[in-house]
């Protein structure tokens, strides 16, 4: 992987990187490795991703550590999570900005509606 920003092995429940799957991003793709014999390598181009989240059990504050949700528009990803992640506010923060900074560069716009004109006769709505 060409220019990696940040690199990372999954964590156990502990806290410890003693996993086979290791998460990493540079300026245009998130990827994810797993195995130790046979190996798997995904990716998703950063400008497909759509929207992230942070989600942080007890459990996991105690041992300094999040799970990242990402919700994507790539076919063969879909929408993952990356797992029991060490400083994750942090990594989450700098996953987003490359992605905002992604997508202004290929010019993608996600197209949000936020609801109806407010233009509506009483009569004409269909409940």
């Amino acid at each position: 992987m060409t220019n990696t920003i940040w690199k990372a092995r999954k964590r156990n429940f502990l806290g410890l990187p003693w996993t086979f799957t290791v998460y990493g991003f540079s300026e245009d793709r998130l990827y994810i490795k797993t195995g130790i014999l046979s190996t798997r390598e995904d990716e998703v181009r950063l400008y497909r991703i759509t929207d992230i989240g942070l989600t942080r059990s007890f459990w996991q504050r105690i041992m300094g550590m999040g799970s990242i949700q990402i919700y994507s528009s790539d076919q063969s990803m879909g929408d993952f999570q990356l797992v029991n992640i060490k400083d994750s506010e942090n990594v989450k923060e700098q996953l987003s900005q490359l992605i905002e900074k992604e997508r202004q560069e290929k010019r993608v716009s996600s197209r949000e509606f936020i609801g109806i004109d407010g233009d509506e006769d009483e009569g004409d709505r269909l409940d």
